[in-house]
């Protein structure tokens, strides 16, 4: 059976548990956390924004016979890839007008990889081909367009090729050979440059 003695000890030893808690975790966080009177660091709603570089685009030119290279803000990328996918992502929007896209509506960038020696792999969907208009020039321009954003805009692309669902095909609609990277040609390209409006 407990003595008093014995119950008096174990209620100081209790009590003195409580009082150590009660430091612990009521004092010492008052005592450390200190109001300094600086600034909590925010994140001001604008900083989210996207980063914008600008880049040259090609659409097809109003007398539909040239390039037109037109500068337009899109999103920064990270390292080569990236940046090369936001380039092909804007590309692939609609043109501002006057001009035209030469890249059938509905296209889209399955993927994009660029290879040690600079070659760029462009992944599109079927409507590149499927919905392609035909003709020769039209072709060139679909193509070159592709080529020459990438080859203009990062100076680490050397050559593109065109692949299509993620094979490679040898032409997108008869006339130009696809089976290998192309490079840079701006032969289409109409000599005056147009800024676009952002």
């Amino acid at each position: 059976m407990m003595t008093r003695r014995a119950a008096l000890g174990y209620s100081a030893l209790a009590a003195a548990g409580l009082g150590m808690v009660w430091v612990l975790f009521v004092l010492i966080p008052r005592w450390s956390v200190q109001d300094s009177g600086a600034p909590v660091a925010q994140a001001a709603p604008g900083e989210t924004a996207t980063r914008k570089i600008t880049a040259h685009l090609f659409f097809v030119a109003e007398d539909g016979l040239h390039l037109a290279a037109v500068e337009r803000e899109i999103p920064y990328g990270e390292g080569t890839v990236e940046q090369a996918t936001r380039i092909i992502e804007a590309q692939l929007e609609p043109a501002p007008a006057p001009y035209t896209s030469s890249i059938p509506s509905g296209t889209r960038l399955h993927g994009l990889f660029v290879s040690s020696l600079g070659e760029a792999f462009v992944d599109l969907s079927s409507e590149v081909s499927s919905a392609h208009p035909g003709g020769s020039l039209n072709e060139l321009f679909t193509v070159y367009t592709i080529v020459d954003t990438l080859t203009t805009n990062l100076p680490a692309i050397m050559a593109v090729q065109v692949l299509i669902d993620g094979k490679e095909v040898d032409t997108l609609a008869g006339h130009v050979d696809l089976r290998r990277p192309l490079q840079e040609n701006t032969r289409w390209v109409a000599s005056t440059e147009t800024e676009a409006k952002p």
